[in-house]
Parts: structure tokens; C-alpha cells; sequence
């Protein structure tokens, strides 16, 4: 089947490494978003904290002082960004949503700069090396009105269904965003090793991060892209070696094909074209939407089947 060039996508997952210098890591993403830009990329999407060093390595209050409003410095930054270059941007924003409340929070900026939606992380992990729980308060996804945050952004390249990171892991958010429409899923993500951890260890994780979100694109028949950062960075406190940020960055089809892949080390514009019309053609072919049993579904919004 042939299509014309405006069913085709070409989107691209940054893959960075972040120092301790907040505006020194704008410029570089500044710099990579406008590369994207000048090799035709329409929709360019930036990893998970990509201003900072992924700082929940420690509990530390004074990090706080890193957050910022929304609109805020970061947001109008990425905004004059998007309209300059006429592209979709997806960066990441540690929210100031008020005193005492705090979002780990993705922003997606229209190609004319305006603000089109934001989602607030929804699933917050609390494990060693990442004490995200002591900064971020449970968003409540893309509503402010305590309904179901799992909802898509609409832009000009299509319906995004934007999580982050830890999401990544529930199969129920990815579903959920394509029950609502999305016809993208999109995991900006901070996420690596303990530099200590055995290498098969290491490849087990790796490859079930890659894994469980390829097994989201053929569950839901979407399109994943999944930006991680790169680089070892220092645990602060002392008390870990620190963590070593495994890359990967992948973009990958309906049926959880690759498009694109990043190594381990490379700071790298990932890219890729995506067929928007694909999704549509598999769902004919593998109708998983038409056969689910929602009547037999009801037990799932518990927290254990007694």
C-alpha cells in the first residue's frame, strides 16, 4: 500500500548526557532540538529531566530550588523554540505547581509555540537511587480536575500519548491512551544501572525496559518512542557509586518493529518515519480492540484479587 508524504512522520528521540550547569544543558538540548529541526524532524521529543542531572539519586530539599512554574524560564524557552523552527517539541520540566507541591511534568509545545498540553507523572518510584517520591507529588496526567489523567494531547502531528519514565512499566497507561485515541506513545525516561550490578544483571534490565514497551506497541498496535539519557552521573550523597545511564533510545511500530536504536554511549538525534496510516492497517489485520472482554474486566482497579 502507498501513501502520500503527508501520512509520513518524521519524528526523533534526543538521547543527551547532563552536567551540573541547569542552563548549560538547555543550550545542548537547544542545540540537538535545532539539528532535529534542520533535518526535517516534525515532531522532536527530549528525554525525562533533561535540564538537569537526575538528581533523586538523594533526598536533598535544596533541590527544590531547581523547580520552576509552568510557564516559567524552561517552558518559554522550549515554546520560542518550537515557533522559531515550526516543529512539536515534548521537553520535561520539573514542575513548581505551588508551594509545597511538586510535578516530575512533560510540556508539549504546538509548532507555533503554544502550549498544547502537559502530563504529570502519574506512577512515582521510590527505590535506591531513585528517591523520586521525595520530590514529586502523583499528577494527575493531562486534566487538573482529578479525572483520568491518562489522556492524549492533541497537536498538529496527531494525538500524543505522552507518559514518563516509570510509567512506562503499567501496562493500564498505555492502554488507557490508546483507548482515548493516541497514535503515539511517548516515554521520556531517566533510567540506568548501578555501576556496581553484574553485566548479566545489567542486560537483564536493559532488556526488559526495551521489552515491556515494545510489548505496549503490539498490545495497543502504537508506535513507541522512548528517549533515555546517557552518562555516568554521581550519587551526590556518597553513599552509591552512582548511576550509569543505559541509552537505548528506541522508536519502534505498531507491531513493536525497530525503526531506530541508540547505544549505550552515544549522545545521538534519534530518528525515524513513522507511517501514520500503519496503526489503522494492523488493527484490521490483529483486531486486539475488538475482542477484549471489558465485561470480565472490572477486577482490575483493585489492588489485589482476593
Amino acid at each position: 500500500m502507498s501513501h502520500s508524504d503527508t501520512n509520513l512522520l518524521k519524528v526523533a528521540a534526543i538521547q543527551q548526557s547532563c552536567g551540573d550547569d541547569k542552563q548549560a544543558n538547555l543550550d545542548h538540548s537547544e542545540r540537538l532540538i535545532r539539528q532535529a529541526a534542520a533535518d526535517k524532524h516534525q515532531l522532536v521529543i527530549l528525554q525525562e529531566l533533561h535540564a538537569t542531572r537526575y538528581f533523586c539519586q538523594t533526598e536533598d530539599a535544596s533541590v527544590f530550588d531547581l523547580a520552576e512554574p509552568i510557564p516559567g524560564p524552561t517552558s518559554e524557552r522550549l515554546a520560542a523554540l518550537a515557533a522559531e523552527l515550526s516543529v512539536v517539541i515534548v521537553g520535561s520540566i520539573f514542575e513548581r505547581r505551588m508551594n509545597g507541591v511538586y510535578h516530575n511534568t512533560s510540556v508539549v509545545f504546538e509548532a507555533d509555540g503554544r502550549i498544547a498540553g502537559q502530563y504529570r507523572k502519574m506512577h512515582i518510584p521510590d527505590d535506591p537511587g531513585f528517591y523520586e517520591k521525595f520530590y514529586f507529588t502523583p499528577g494527575d496526567g493531562t486534566r487538573n480536575d482529578g479525572s483520568n489523567g491518562f489522556t492524549p494531547i492533541d497537536t498538529s502531528v496527531g494525538r500524543l500519548g505522552v507518559l514518563v519514565c516509570w510509567d512506562q512499566w503499567y501496562p493500564e497507561a498505555a492502554r488507557l491512551m490508546a483507548l482515548a485515541g493516541a497514535e503515539l506513545l511517548i516515554y521520556p525516561t531517566a533510567i540506568g544501572w548501578d555501576v556496581t550490578d553484574e553485566p548479566d544483571e545489567q542486560s537483564r534490565q536493559l532488556d526488559a525496559w526495551v521489552t515491556v514497551q515494545r510489548g505496549h506497541a503490539v498490545a495497543n498496535n502504537l508506535p513507541v518512542i522512548a528517549p533515555n539519557r546517557v552518562g555516568t552521573e554521581p550519587d551526590p550523597s556518597g553513599a552509591s557509586d552512582g548511576i550509569r545511564f543505559w541509552g537505548n533510545s528506541f522508536i519502534c511500530g505498531a507491531q513493536g518493529e525497530f525503526l531506530a536504536r541508540a547505544d549505550d554511549k552515544a549522545e545521538i538525534v534519534l530518528s525515524a518515519t513513522i507511517d501514520r496510516n500503519r496503526s489503522e492497517s494492523v488493527r484490521r489485520i490483529w483486531p486486539y480492540f475488538r475482542d477484549r472482554r471489558i465485561d470480565a474486566y472490572g477486577d482490575i482497579t483493585k489492588r489485589v484479587r482476593d
